[in-house]
């Protein structure tokens, strides 16, 4: 008996494990066709655009709250420590680091998984199991460059232009505060925010909110153009879009930040 229960738990692991090495095969061929797909004319610039406009334009309004608060909110935070050293002149530099290094790029990718992820994975997902992917495919319209690569390229594209716009935004609520309190001119503010940040720090904003983009759009599309179970699988699809996107963004901030700290 305690021989078939151990067979047993050996298949059930033996298919756990073909299954899992199996999704990671046929991520890396979803991931290797986009790039082949990208990289060859002709392009959907037209979808491309419409993509990133609602990625980028109607995520507007969600990054402006969220990052003028998130400003506004650390500043207010940050004083009394600072102030315990009589140190609150170092609190413009010290919002500046902070939105541009971590805050920014972290909150924007998040905000993005959760509004963006979850719409591109319900709306691919919706498709597939309506059959509108398997007609254009009979079509020959090509559903992937048109459906897929567009965007993965829009999140890519528009995350880092949001990313420096939450930081902006972030830095005037921080201004705000700083000026309410201590009656900081607009000009010493920027002058103090920015003496320490360098181009690495740049650099590093860029590359994680490039590459949170990019996480983002392929896990969408992948989990959308690959759901199955009718309406349920919709739903799920769109749920672990959200979820596995916003864990490897956690993970992807972890692995740059050690290789950016690497390079000072």
């Amino acid at each position: 008996m305690s021989n078939t229960s151990q067979g047993t738990r050996q298949y059930v692991l033996s298919k756990r494990l073909d299954s899992f090495f199996l999704e990671i095969h046929n991520i890396l061929k979803f991931v290797g066709r986009f790039f082949r797909e990208a990289a060859l004319p002709p392009y959907e610039w037209k979808e491309i655009i419409r993509q990133c406009y609602r990625v980028g334009v109607q995520s507007l309004s969600i990054i402006s709250v969220t990052g003028f608060i998130t400003g506004a909110v650390f500043t207010k935070q940050s004083r009394p420590s600072l102030s315990e050293f009589g140190a609150q002149s170092w609190l413009p530099s010290l919002i500046a680091i902070a939105e541009v290094r971590a805050l920014a790029p972290l909150i924007t990718a998040l905000i993005c998984a959760g509004k963006t992820g979850s719409s591109m994975g319900a709306e691919l997902g919706s498709m597939r199991v309506t059959e509108q992917i398997d007609a254009m495919e009979v079509s020959a319209t090509r559903p992937f460059r048109f459906l897929v690569v567009s965007r993965i390229m829009a999140v890519t594209l528009m995350v880092p232009v949001l990313a420096f716009y939450a930081a902006f935004v972030g830095l005037l609520g921080g201004y705000l505060n700083i000026h309410a309190n201590e009656l900081t001119s607009l000009s010493t503010f920027i002058h103090n925010a920015f003496f320490k940040i360098t181009f690495i720090d740049f650099f590093s904003a860029i590359a994680k909110a490039v590459v949170s983009g990019f996480t983002i759009g392929t896990v969408a599309c992948y989990l959308g153009y690959h759901t199955t179970g009718g309406t349920e699988g919709v739903g799920r699809s769109a749920n672990a879009a959200v979820v596995t996107s916003m864990f490897l963004i956690f993970i992807e901030e972890i692995l740059i930040v050690q290789v950016i700290n690497s390079l000072r």
